[in-house]
Parts: structure tokens; sequence; C-alpha cells
């Protein structure tokens, strides 16, 4: 995790679960390169249980911002002294803020989907599926909702309200003409796994969004791109809403 007497004025990082990939940990380094701070850091802080979450915050009394991944976007609440108006309507945290003593959850994920479907929104985008219900899902959940788009989610163990895969039949492919991959199925390596949708269902009228980044076209894409839709994975959402957590580590 680092040594305790490693020295740095500002410390950023990533908390997570198995984050050797991480994309924030490239995208600030770089930025604080270009940017010539040469006394900020970002380092990954790959936890096997959120409780180690108070461990790193003992170790390092210089960290002033963190961004919160897969899979404790939920689980590490319970640990904020406070969280933002939008965090506590979406129930996920990604980003937290360092202020004073306290320590504030954010959810950057809204505004980066927002930004980055709503240029491919056309009228007939009225309704949409989201498939998978962990964290990042929810602010999926509540973007939708603000667009004027009526989300609904899939799951392999749905609650009420949810639909399971089985259940999307032609109907329902025909009337929920986006479709929004919040699952890691198809993540790197593991690219020739995807959500069990009925693809040959899919349109020229569909959009399909991943929020996979790595391979830049999963398989969920592929096969929808060879049906027409139009397709976009998670990057754009990722470079928005680091940014945007950027502009929340700064607004001291």
């Amino acid at each position: 995790m680092g040594n305790a007497q490693e020295r740095s004025s500002k410390r950023f990082g990533l908390i997570g679960k198995d984050i050797s990939y991480s994309f924030s940990q490239d995208y600030f380094s770089k930025k604080f390169e270009k940017l010539g701070l040469e006394d900020h850091i970002y380092q990954n802080f790959d936890l096997k249980d959120v409780k180690d979450f108070t461990q790193v915050l003992e170790q390092f009394l210089d960290i002033k911002g963190l961004n919160v991944t897969i899979p404790y976007k939920e689980q590490i609440i319970p640990y904020l002294n406070e969280l933002s108006a939008l965090a506590s309507e979406i129930g996920a945290v990604n980003t937290i803020q360092f202020k004073g003593d306290q320590m504030i959850g954010h959810n950057t994920d809204h505004y980066g989907f927002t930004e980055s479907i709503r240029p491919l929104l056309q009228s007939h985008h009225l309704k949409a599926l989201i498939l998978g219900t962990g964290g990042a899902s929810k602010a999926v959940f509540h973007a939708l909702r603000s667009l004027g788009i009526r989300p609904t989610f899939v799951s392999r163990r749905p609650k009420a309200a949810e639909l399971s895969y089985h259940q999307l039949c032609n109907r329902i492919m025909a009337d929920h003409l986006v479709i929004v991959n919040c699952t890691p199925l198809g993540t790197h390596p593991n690219i020739q796994e995807h959500p069990n949708v009925p693809y040959d269902r899919l349109t020229e009228r569909h959009l399909l969004f991943d929020l996979i980044y790595n391979p830049a076209e999963t398989t969920f894409l592929r096969r929808g791109r060879e049906q027409g839709a139009t397709t976009i994975n998670g990057l754009k959402m990722l470079e928005l809403q680091a940014e945007k957590a950027w502009e929340i580590w700064n607004d001291q």
C-alpha cells in the first residue's frame, strides 16, 4: 500500500478492488505532469475489504482527494461525514472531497454519463434498459431520468420492478431503444463475454452504451453495431467524471 514515510504535499488516489487496470491513475498522473504539478501524486489503493479504508487514512495524512470504484461505491458511504445532495439521492459515491477535517462524498458518474450520451439521443429514445444493478448503474438510472428517459433495470436476480434477461422479449426490445451495459462482462481480458440480450432484435434505432472502455469495442457494442445500432463506450464518460472530480477537489 506504500510506505508511511513517503512525503507528498498533495496525494490523490483510487479506492477499489483489483484495480491494476485503473484508468484514473494513468489519467491523473499524465494530467499532473502536463500541469507541472510536481508535488501531486496519484496512486491506487487496492483494498481487499472496505474496512481497510481506515488504514489508508491513518497511513497517508496528505490525501487531498479520492476516487472510488467497484465494488465500494455504496460500501464507502458509512465512512464519510457528509454526502452531496446528488450522491445522497443516487446512493453511490465515486469521488471523495477532503474539506478541513470532513470527508464529503460526491457522484461525478452522473455528470460523465449525462454529457457523453446527450449528443447521441434522438426523439425516439424514450425508454432504456440498464444491464446490471451495481453502484454505477444507480448514477446511470438517475441520469437517464434527468434526460427524460424512463429506465428499467435488468438483472440476473431481479427485484420488484426489474426485469430478468429471459424477459427481454421482442416487445420490450422494440420499446426500449437505449441499452446501457453497467456489468463488467466483456472487460479485458475476458473480451468474448457479453450480456445475454437478444442481439438479433437490435436495430438502427437502438443506442448502445457500454461503461467499459477496455477494449474500446466490446462484444456487446460490436454485435450492436453489426445490427446497425449507434454505439459508444465509456471512455468519454470516464474523462468527464475525472475532470468533474478534479474540479471538486480544487473547491476548497
